[in-house]
């Protein structure tokens, strides 16, 4: 088995952004198990996609972003980091739902940072102990939480813990990048499957190329999925 040579970067000074880290020994290998995917990598080249190394800050900047656009994600993070000068297990404990509700996010959403941050404070929830657990327990563990799906739970491990190993089925730009990529007009789970098989163990880095082509990297590149009438 190939071995990963993934650097757990620690967040900078200065604000200055972290991003997944992967490098020659992910793309030779992907390249080697499928010619197309590497022709794409060749014509993306090296994918830049910010990660957030703080565990806590990450599920609550997940929670925040659901359902909404990442834009006003990113205006609501702002608004709670000034708002709380910094954003913890502590600071969000000691804010009652109302003051949270303030930065711009739902009831809800409110109650669910809420419980996260007591049950982090507590010791119920523990932080570290993630870091140990194979991706599964991780997922299991995280989407123990309330407000946190399986989802949710595989984008912390890919972009804080920077997991190397993580493709999304409930992820439909994953979805959209495989059609585009290989001309299906659907994948379903089985079909799924057969690409996380081809990819492990660098499945995160397969992923970042999807998204890019999901998001247009390539010009000319169209969806296959049919057309809804």
């Amino acid at each position: 088995m190939i071995v990963l040579l993934i650097i757990r970067k620690c967040r900078r000074k200065g604000g200055t952004p972290v991003y997944f880290s992967y490098g020659k020994t992910e793309v030779e290998y992907l390249k080697s198990r499928d010619k197309i995917l590497g022709e794409i990598i060749d014509k993306i080249g090296p994918v830049e996609r910010k990660v957030d190394t703080d565990l806590f800050s990450s599920v609550v900047h997940h929670i925040i972003g659901q359902q909404i656009s990442t834009k006003a994600q990113e205006t609501i993070w702002k608004r709670m980091q000034d708002g709380l000068g910094s954003v913890n297990a502590e600071s969000i404990a000691a804010a009652d739902v109302s003051a949270l509700q303030s930065f711009g996010i739902t009831f809800r959403k409110a109650e669910y940072i809420k419980d996260f941050a007591k049950k982090v404070e507590s010791g119920e929830f523990d932080l570290d102990s993630l870091s140990h657990m194979s991706d599964e327990e991780a997922v299991r563990r995280l989407a123990s939480l309330k407000g946190i799906g399986v989802w949710t739970a595989e984008m912390i491990l890919l972009f804080c813990l920077q997991r190397p190993d993580i493709f999304s089925y409930d992820d439909l730009a994953i979805l959209r990048g495989l059609r585009m990529v290989y001309h299906h007009r659907k994948i379903d789970r089985k079909l799924f499957e057969k690409y996380r098989r081809r990819f492990s163990p660098c499945c995160s880095v397969a992923s970042l190329y999807l998204w890019a082509v999901a998001g247009g990297a390539i010009p000319g590149m169209k969806d296959y999925a049919p057309k809804r009438k």
